[in-house]
């Protein structure tokens, strides 16, 4: 049996649980050659085919990135996918991939960043999650990419600012530190209660003399 009958579509189901289960009992068996076929699906013509592998892949990599981090070139090419889901879904899986796979991602930021401009919320959520990984990764990345993560940050609207700023806090360095501070701090008055809170604990974590 193939194991894309393991999937939703091919069992006539609506919900994403047999391509969670699935993605669930690869991390465990790493079986790379049912990996192999599920990666090779996603340029299947049937979009509900495609759309349950790119889900079982980024549910792989959340458990067990080293998994799919060998289709990080397939992921990248979904960033210009006509189909939306594929889009945000790639970028899912990339930002799963970038704590062992950063040098083949890092000379593709500018596509990551494209793909975020155009892209839905989603895409645009796990665009500054790899971004912000990316960054984290070395100097020479983190001066390029930060800039990048501020402006974004500057210009998000003020629901999405708590979610990109816990995001991007794994990027922020004892040199860029300060700015992210006053960035933070001058955003507070747009925000909600509860959106101002979860800054606020941004804030006092940044405060602490062990962090970062």
């Amino acid at each position: 049996m193939s194991v894309l009958d393991r999937t939703a579509s091919r069992q006539g189901r609506r919900d994403e649980g047999p391509n969670i289960e699935l993605a669930r009992e690869l991390a465990e068996s790493g079986d790379t050659g049912a990996i192999r076929e599920i990666a090779a699906h996603l340029w299947d013509r049937d979009a509900n085919v495609r759309s349950d592998c790119i889900k079982v892949l980024y549910e792989l990599g959340e458990l067990k990135p080293d998994l799919i981090a060998p289709y990080v070139g397939d992921f990248l090419r979904l960033l210009t996918d006509r189909q939306n889901r594929m889009v945000w879904g790639g970028m899912t899986a990339l930002a799963a991939t970038v704590a062992i796979a950063a040098d083949a991602i890092a000379p593709h930021a500018d596509e990551i960043v494209t793909a975020m401009g155009r892209g839905s919320v989603i895409a645009v959520d796990n665009g500054v999650r790899a971004l912000a990984r990316l960054a984290a990764t070395s100097p020479a990345r983190n001066a390029a990419l930060f800039p990048l993560l501020l402006d974004h940050l500057e210009r998000c609207r003020a629901k999405e600012m708590p979610q990109h700023a816990e995001s991007t806090l794994v990027a922020v360095t004892p040199d860029n530190r300060a700015a992210f501070i006053v960035l933070l701090e001058r955003r507070l008055p747009e925000l909600s209660l509860a959106q101002a809170a979860r800054i606020r604990r941004i804030l006092r974590r940044l405060a602490s003399p062990t962090d970062g």
